[in-house]
Order: C-alpha cells, then sequence, then structure tokens
C-alpha cells in the first residue's frame, strides 16, 4: 500500500500539484476507500462503479490501469508473497 500511495503522490506531481497537496490528496483517497468498503460492506467493484461515470475521469484512469495490468500485477504479487511466507514457514 504503501509503495501504490507513493506512487499516486508522484503522479500528482506530475500533473503539477504541490509535493504537499498532492500527499494530502491521495492519502485522503486511499483512506476514504478504505473507510467507505469496511463501513458499507459493498464490493470494491460495486463502489467503483458507482463513482465510475461514463467518458469521466475515473474510467479514463482506469483503462490505464488496465492496460498496464495493475491488477494481474497486485495478484501476482500477493501469490509470491503468500508462496514465500510458506517457504519461510517451513525452513
Amino acid at each position: 500500500m504503501f509503495l501504490i500511495l507513493e506512487a499516486l503522490i508522484d503522479g500528482g506531481v506530475k500533473a503539477g500539484l504541490p509535493r504537499d497537496i498532492a500527499h494530502i490528496l491521495a492519502t485522503n483517497t486511499m483512506l476514504g476507500a478504505a473507510r467507505l468498503i469496511l463501513e458499507t460492506g459493498e464490493h470494491p467493484a460495486r463502489l467503483r462503479d458507482m463513482v465510475t461515470t461514463p467518458g469521466g475521469t475515473t474510467i479514463a484512469g482506469l483503462h490505464v490501469l488496465e492496460q498496464g495490468k495493475l491488477r494481474a500485477t497486485l495478484m501476482d504479487a500477493v501469490l509470491a508473497a503468500a508462496r514465500r511466507a510458506d517457504e519461510l514457514g517451513r525452513g
């Protein structure tokens, strides 16, 4: 999560935001999303659909994330960490 948050902050800076503002916006975005999932019990995909308007900024960003295979990369990272945890547990 720290790496993802760092990348969001850097993206904000690259888009022209001062680093302190990018830090606040990215951190609160991640915190708000996590809180919404915990408070509503909704599946993340449903919440994503609720905030994604046709032709809007969210779908533009999601399109780039899908092109970069972010979902598959994160899933692979979880599997690699699980395999390593299993190896360490057997050692």
